[in-house]
């Protein structure tokens, strides 16, 4: 059967009105593979932050390496902080990354967030600070994410934040899965620091649970607001946890039947335009949306991701 007749069968099966001159089954075959594709979750990898200066310095090279070996032919989003680039070891990092068809996002020069001392003039120069840094990169796209995720306190910031940043060409990177891979690299480093020869591999599946965790947590939240699952942007970091499993990570997703797709067509949904009318603003954006509406209270924490969540995980299995 040709695919222009397809459609026409296929429509004609979901209203009973099939053609004998295929079998049932085959005609429902037709109908549930379009089905399929719509309701297979799928997601892209962001990185935020660039702290390259983080990792043993003896293991930096290869992590580099790593990382973009792990992503191979996938296009993430890499969301660069200028203190942390702003040097030939960054500069070669954003140039690599670049050449390999990633993006590179703003994640303001200093990396201040809203819920610290820092006032809303100082904010913004922040960020226009760290586009004079990024600029000059192939890969760079006026796509800025706020630091921990935090949009303002209040409507009045909040406001004025996503003013400020559509007047100067700006769209909000924004996450739909949150995680703390940070807090686990964290604890990873200090084990690593405190016993010589430690065996890093033990943290993989501990690792790879609290991402699939989370993956099925905001997947659901967004079926369940919206009605389907959005095209969804992990936030991870550029660290050395992930210089090790990042590969793993995306085995993961697609033993579990999800698509990985590029930073960049998941950023194209529309949803990616929607502003949650919530305050403090901020956190996931399936998260503010589920807020918005008020029918979800018994599901959101808040925040929604943080390391107080994951200590006693990782206490209680000894690492």
């Amino acid at each position: 059967m040709s695919g222009r007749v397809r459609p026409r069968v296929c429509a004609r099966v979901c209203y009973g009105q099939a053609s004998m001159s295929i079998t049932r089954r085959e005609a429902l075959a037709l109908c549930a593979a379009p089905l399929a594709a719509q309701t297979r979750p799928r997601v892209a990898i962001t990185v935020d932050d660039v702290r390259w200066q983080d990792i043993p310095k003896d293991r930096r090279p290869e992590a580099e390496e790593r990382l973009l070996t792990h992503l191979g032919k996938t296009r993430a989003f890499l969301f660069a902080i200028g203190q942390s680039v702003e040097n030939p070891e960054g500069s070669g990092i954003l140039k690599r990354w670049s050449a390999a068809g990633h993006r590179i996002g703003n994640h303001t020069y200093s990396h201040r967030p809203l819920f610290g001392k820092i006032a809303p003039e100082e904010f913004e120069a922040d960020i226009l600070r760290n586009e004079d840094v990024l600029r000059s990169y192939s890969g760079f796209r006026r796509w800025f994410r706020f630091p921990a995720l935090n949009e303002g306190g209040t409507r009045d910031l909040r406001d004025r934040f996503r003013s400020f940043l559509a007047r100067h060409g700006y769209r909000n990177g924004a996450v739909t899965i949150d995680a703390s891979d940070w807090y686990y690299n964290q604890r990873l480093l200090a084990r690593m620091e405190a016993e010589g020869g430690f065996d890093a591999t033990l943290y993989r599946q501990p690792y790879l649970d609290h991402i699939w965790d989370r993956a099925r947590f905001y997947d659901q939240l967004s079926r369940d607001v919206l009605g389907r699952s959005a095209p969804h942007t992990l936030l991870i970091h550029y660290n050395l946890l992930n210089s090790f499993f990042l590969g793993d990570l995306l085995a993961m997703f697609r033993s579990k039947g999800w698509g990985i797709i590029d930073a960049e067509e998941a950023f194209s949904d529309k949803v990616f335009t929607r502003q949650p009318d919530t305050a403090p603003a901020g956190q996931s954006l399936i998260w503010a949306l589920a807020k918005e509406t008020g029918k979800f209270e018994n599901r959101l924490r808040y925040p929604g991701e943080d390391g107080v969540y994951e200590k006693p995980v990782l206490d209680r299995l000894g690492l």
